[in-house]
């Protein structure tokens, strides 16, 4: 059974059928139109979003000033992860990103696993930055005197939430979304129209076609950077008028505790630059543009995080911050500058609207390379022969996304993204330390390969020095211990176990890093999220040994061809 379980497709049969591009009479390559611009545009259109206009408040308010030191780690971290996404789209050229990256590696189940994770992950990403659109959407709508009614605006979730908290709390509730909502029958009519029209407009972009899509991405970047680049130019000159700097005072409020408390939310706002390997297959030269595109966009992303982040703490104390959903339009509203929060308004709906399209674009492709595999029904794996774009998988896309956007609440649903996340970027870069080597072509980009022995064992030991006060309590607590430091346990014992495999088999420095600290930002995900995620994996596991180990391709491939 094990065998079976673990079957895995070798890169020289990927290679062939990526080749040869044709099966059972159905087109299987996509238009090939993406360059390093249109990469690097669209890896920064998905990271650039909810996050730079949410998150960063919260990060800010807990790190401070040097919340940017925080911004700096997770570049590196997710530097890590890009490089090791660019090692396998180079000899992976396909789409599927680590769903195909895990089928080479670790083998059929485990890449069920992964693409099913990744299912997860762009579509409750897109629900969440969908409801955040609507949200800086209807804002934009008030500042031009143009109101929606407040029960299309918001979710039925939400709405209920809010309601049942203030009669729990004995708050009047005549003024509430619920109470004033239309009825149907014994339930409320409460929707958030905004979000799912946005999503259905999506949605029939990316069924038109990767090149209108391409064109539509890249406007929306050039916007939000040319709006984000104002705020940043705008506000340096406002703290140099002023002529004080005491808000950068102390840089280290709370310490680097302070700072990383706050690794949640940073992760969220660099979320999505992986998505452009779902494109691969579209990529004129994919073995030379992918990391180029994937390292450049990461590159702008940090830049432009550090410099709005020192920005706002600049402008503000930054213990104003604390609850703050919206922290770029409070700043400019706190210094009496509301049109300003016009500008905000109109970058974050751009922003958002670039990331939603380029989620949207990602997950039809890991449903058409999971269908062409043979783990899902032939219908997700065909391309339209007019737009070139897998076409059925789109659609469902569509409503997998569109449908929760009208009702529920985002709130309950973004730490779900992060661990999908972070569940793909460990397998990712832990699959290339077992991939096999070979010589470099020509344009072909290789990881750089530093040897681990001694390093990856001392930077667990200093590590383990740092925190051996937590590791004593945690290890002399074990039965009374929450659940994180259970978690934190376990990690201490995977590190041990990679730097010591380090030290044997003289393993790759940079994957070891990007799978430790990927590792260590998942045990920081709440348990309720764990719960729901395994949740998901259970009912992708039924649906893999229902349908997709039975009609599985590799069942009726040569040895030769799957090994």
């Amino acid at each position: 059974m094990s065998n079976p379980l673990f079957r895995k497709k070798s890169i020289d049969t990927i290679q062939k059928e990526y080749d040869k591009g044709q099966e059972d009479g159905q087109p299987m390559n996509l238009k090939k139109v993406l360059t390093v611009r249109d990469l690097t545009f669209m890896g920064v259109a998905a990271v650039i979003g909810a996050g730079i206009f949410s998150t960063i408040g919260k990060a800010a308010f807990e790190g401070g000033p040097g919340v940017i030191f925080l911004f700096l780690i997770t570049a590196v971290t997710c530097g890590f992860t890009a490089l090791c996404y660019a090692e396998f789209a180079s000899r992976v050229p396909v789409s599927g990103s680590a769903y195909t990256y895990s089928y080479v590696t670790f083998g059929e189940l485990i890449a069920w696993v992964i693409g099913w994770a990744l299912i997860l992950e762009y579509a409750i990403g897109n629900i969440v930055v969908a409801i955040s659109w609507s949200a800086y959407f209807n804002n934009l709508l008030i500042g031009m005197h143009i109101h929606l009614p407040d029960w299309l605006t918001i979710g039925y979730q939400t709405a209920k939430i809010k309601y049942d908290s203030a009669l729990a709390a004995g708050m009047p509730v005549n003024d509430l979304i619920y109470t004033n909502a239309p009825s149907l029958g014994p339930l409320k009519f409460i929707i958030n129209l905004p979000a799912f029209l946005i999503v259905v407009l999506i949605t029939l972009l990316a069924y038109i076609g990767i090149s209108e899509s391409k064109k539509s991405a890249n406007f929306m970047v050039g916007l939000k950077l040319v709006l984000l680049a104002f705020i940043v130019v705008f506000g340096f000159y406002l703290i140099a008028a002023d002529g004080s700097t005491d808000n950068w005072s102390p840089f280290l409020p709370n310490g680097m505790d302070g700072v990383l408390r706050g690794v949640s939310s940073v992760f969220f706002a660099y979320i999505g630059f992986d998505a452009i390997s779902t494109t691969a297959e579209e990529c004129k030269n994919p073995k030379r543009d992918m990391p180029k595109g994937m390292l450049y966009s990461l590159l702008i992303c940090t830049v432009i995080y550090i410099l709005v982040a020192l920005v706002i703490t600049g402008l503000v104390n930054y213990k104003e911050f604390e609850g703050v959903a919206d922290p770029l339009a409070y700043v400019f509203n706190k210094i009496n500058m509301p049109k300003v929060g016009l500008i905000i308004a109109v970058s974050a709906v751009a922003a958002s609207t670039s990331v939603l399209l380029v989620f949207q674009i990602g997950q039809p492709r890991i449903w058409m390379s999971m269908s062409r595999d043979g783990l899902l029904p032939k219908r997700f794996g065909k391309v339209s022969k007019r737009y070139k774009t897998p076409a059925f998988a789109t659609l469902i896309t569509g409503l997998l996304v569109g449908i929760p956007t009208l009702f529920i609440d985002d709130l309950l649903m973004t730490d779900l993204t992060s661990i999908g996340t972070l569940f793909a970027f460990v397998l990712v870069c832990s699959g290339v330390l077992v991939l096999p080597k070979i010589k470099k072509a020509k344009d072909q980009f290789t990881l750089p390969y530093i040897n681990a022995r001694f390093i990856a064992p001392v930077l667990v030991a200093v590590f383990i020095y740092f925190f051996r006060a937590r590791l004593l309590s945690a290890m002399e607590h074990l039965r009374t211990e929450s659940y994180e430091e259970i978690l934190f346990i376990l990690f201490i014992l995977v590190a041990i176990i990679a730097a010591v495999l380090s030290f044997i088999k003289r393993y790759s420095l940079i994957p070891v890093l990007g799978t430790l600290c990927c590792l260590y930002l998942m045990i920081t995900i709440p348990a309720k999220s764990w719960l729901v995620f395994f949740g998901w994996m259970a009912v992708g596991l039924l649906l893999y040994f229902a349908y997709g180990y039975k009609h599985s391709r590799l069942i009726q491939k040569s040895p030769a061809e799957a090994k």
